[in-house]
């Protein structure tokens, strides 16, 4: 089940702030909305029904407090916690009362709201269980599908976010099972497939530098010429040279 946040500020910086936040700290939450007034938080409210609303009091069109009573009487008020720039006695009683979970004042460090975000996704789906390392040199099925999509879209831009999400984990998780199972990071992999192919090319004359490293991914000819040379040892004029056998880049990889 996909796992949503409704985060709803009338405060650009404050809303988007905090959205960048969570998803640059934490991957628990599969979409967060964003709703800078109460009749835009209402709508996305009824249309995804997100599982945690953190919620500003004092919006444009519709109040905090009027969101959640408009939620709760249709039955679907999300988890909720409130983000108030005001102390007022009532306010916070108003939201309590209606079911909020956290009344928290303006300003709010990220850290502190990330906090109580992993504690709210904890209370609603349960403690985020730790993924099993594989020991050093085991198969790991993560990494394995990661070159799966990597063999599939080299000649691509591609970006270590894509296959990330391609695997369904955080890419900083996936940067790191890179490292420990392979020795090497993601950008380093994926060049060394690049060569790979453009070493292939180069046995065979019809085909020019530049156009080489256009078909195996590269977008400028001078970066893949550096590359080339860090993998292999040699520039591409070099490897066209002394090699039409096809052996050396496998003497290479030795």
């Amino acid at each position: 089940m996909k796992k949503k946040l409704l985060i709803a500020d009338d405060e650009d910086p404050i809303r988007n702030g905090i959205a960048k936040y969570i998803q640059l700290h934490t991957d628990r939450f599969d979409k967060i909305c964003l709703a800078s007034n109460g009749q835009e938080a209402i709508d996305i409210i009824f249309r995804d029904k997100p599982d945690i609303l953190f919620l500003d009091v004092q919006m444009p069109l519709k109040t905090g407090i009027e969101v959640m009573q408009e939620a709760k009487r249709a039955g679907i008020l999300p988890y909720t916690m409130i983000l108030s720039g005001y102390d007022e006695f009532k306010y916070c009683q108003q939201a309590l009362r209606l079911g909020a979970k956290e009344y928290l004042l303006k300003p709010v460090r990220s850290s502190d709201i990330l906090h109580m975000l992993n504690r709210a996704a904890d209370e609603l789906f349960g403690e985020e269980r730790a993924i099993k390392e594989p020991e050093p040199g085991e198969r790991n099925p993560l990494v394995e599908l990661a070159q799966e999509y990597v063999a599939e879209h080299y000649d691509e831009n591609l970006m270590l976010s894509d296959a990330a999400e391609k695997v369904g984990v955080s890419t900083g998780y996936l940067s790191t099972l890179f490292q420990k199972r392979l020795g090497k990071g993601f950008v380093d992999y994926v060049n060394e497939v690049r060569i790979e192919h453009a070493c292939t090319y180069l046995r065979q004359t019809y085909w020019k530098t530049y156009e080489i490293a256009y078909k195996v991914g590269f977008r400028d000819e001078k970066y893949f010429s550096k590359v080339f040379k860090k993998v292999t040892g040699r520039s591409p004029s070099e490897y066209r040279k002394i090699n039409q056998s096809g052996e050396m880049w496998k003497e290479d990889k030795k």
